[in-house]
């Protein structure tokens, strides 16, 4: 053969080097198209709140317990309930005026059980206050007349101890930051001081939970004020979290005498503002954990039949706007502030009201729902992915069990906050989008009103705010009381 002819066999003609070509483009396109859009990597994270474990349950078992380690109350727990069980726990919420029960031993496990199937990835742990079950010091006096407080404040450490082993074993290695809460206490709901016997003792409980590199300085801070700093896991890199005891700064706070006292409220402050202006320095980002959050406590304004549009101030959460007003200060600092408090699934936008900033910037603020079904609803946990880079949020899932005592419960997804609100992260800018639709949509019948709403309340009681929605919009995005007023007024 020629070499002309091997040429003329050897090489494809002009025509199908363009049809080859034309495939390779169509077949590079589709490949583009069909394949799928990658979510960013996430860290994921298991947020609680308002646990109120409350070991009277059975109160037939009280005794056994306050003689046995924290390590012994699971066999104490598993043994038969007493026959009486429920007319004596019955008896003891009437005693001590409470409205319903909290979280029994039953419920905590059924709880453990679903974190563990559900959060096992979990890197980090955050409590946001309220350990402890509602009126806990009554309750014990009802038991142990004549107790000493020693006795008593050992029985509250214990307590503690239960709820945080329990954490630790169904996600060993994991650090878990607890913040206390107003029922959080050695000598009453909203009452504590510093350095006090409760304090000391509860910092050696929580200090188990972090690494070992910053227990010395966390003990310090905890007893001194009950607020402690700790950086997140290596998979949050250059991130701070400040836990804050809040309790502190609330309106209805006093001493263990039940005096006001106006050094711990200052001490708190000033502790946020150092720790704050630390990680501004070196370029970190932080996480603000509390108990009670800032703004308006919508309910206690309703029930008090204040008249906001004519004399009338609305109540607030804490005594002072100053938390609000630092952390607002540093928004460019804070990626995310935590609360719990109302036992409720809710979000808030803090924004500087002095010095406004650009349009979608502030702090995004989550509100936790509880573990604890005083108020009838039902018992929930929150896990959270967050961005590795900037320690936002990015999404969250609630799950909810299906009944209020863990007995028999299953455990399913709520909602998840990128399907139900299609929005790409929980940060201020989105968060500023969903508002400003809750506040044109003034009955609440779109489809984001409507679901924020019915998950407001796990179990799903809309009908208890849908009557004030407008006011309600007004708190997520209005923190002070002349603000909150001047919306709900139209001033």
């Amino acid at each position: 053969m020629t070499i002309k002819a091997l040429r003329m066999h050897a090489l494809p003609s002009a025509r199908t080097l363009g049809r080859l070509l034309l495939m390779l483009v169509l077949v590079s396109r589709a490949c583009l198209w069909s394949e799928p859009v990658r979510a960013p990597k996430t860290v994921p994270a298991l947020l609680l709140s308002d646990i109120h474990f409350d070991p009277f349950a059975d109160p037939a078992k009280i005794s056994r317990l306050a003689a046995a380690p924290a390590s012994e109350w699971d066999q104490i727990f598993a043994a038969p309930s007493s026959p009486n069980r429920e007319k004596d726990y019955t008896a003891l919420l009437e005693t001590c005026n409470l409205r319903g029960p909290d979280t029994s031993a039953e419920l905590w496990t059924s709880s453990l059980q679903a974190i563990k199937a559900k959060a096992a990835d979990a890197s980090f742990v955050t409590v946001s206050g309220d350990v402890l079950a509602h009126n806990f010091d009554c309750k014990f006096n009802q038991r142990f007349p004549g107790a000493k407080e020693a006795e008593r404040v050992a029985f509250i450490e214990e307590t503690i101890r239960y709820v945080v082993r329990g954490l630790r074993s169904a996600l060993p290695n994991v650090p878990i930051y607890v913040a206390m809460g107003n029922n959080d206490s050695g000598c009453g709901d909203y009452r504590d001081e510093r350095h006090s016997p409760f304090l000391t003792q509860t910092a050696k409980i929580l200090a188990e939970t972090i690494p070992p590199s910053e227990r010395s300085e966390m003990v310090r801070d905890f007893t001194a004020q009950g607020s402690y700093a700790a950086t997140l896991p290596a998979s949050v890199p250059n991130t701070r979290i400040l836990v804050l005891d809040d309790l502190f700064l609330s309106s209805k706070y006093g001493d263990c005498a039940g005096k006001p006292n106006a050094v711990a409220p200052a001490a708190q402050i000033h502790w946020l503002e150092a720790q704050l202006a630390m990680a501004r320095e070196h370029r970190q980002h932080v996480w603000v954990l509390g108990h009670i959050p800032t703004g308006v406590d919508l309910y206690a304004t309703l029930t008090s039949m204040r008249n906001i549009c004519g004399r009338g101030t609305p109540k607030m959460f804490l005594g002072n706007e100053q938390l609000a007003e630092v952390l607002a200060a540093n928004a460019e600092t804070v990626s995310l502030a935590v609360f719990g408090h109302s036992h409720t699934d809710e979000l808030r936008l803090l924004t500087s009201e002095k010095t406004p900033g650009r349009p979608g910037t502030g702090v995004a603020v989550k509100i936790v729902t509880s573990i604890s079904p005083v108020n009838g609803n039902n018992p929930a946990f929150t896990v959270a992915r967050v961005d590795p880079a900037t320690a936002g949020l990015v999404d969250y899932t609630v799950f909810s069990a299906s009944n209020l005592t863990g007995v028999n419960s299953t455990w399913s997804k709520e909602y998840t906050f990128s399907e139900t609100y299609h929005q790409p992260a929980f940060n201020p800018a989105t968060l500023k989008v969903l508002t400003d639709g809750f506040r044109l949509d003034t009955p609440g019948n779109t489809a984001e009103s409507a679901a924020y709403l019915r998950n407001f309340y796990v179990g799903d009681r809309s009908v208890l705010i849908k009557p004030l929605w407008p006011e309600y919009v007004c708190a997520l995005t209005h923190d002070s009381a002349q603000s909150f007023t001047n919306c709900v007024c139209k001033k």
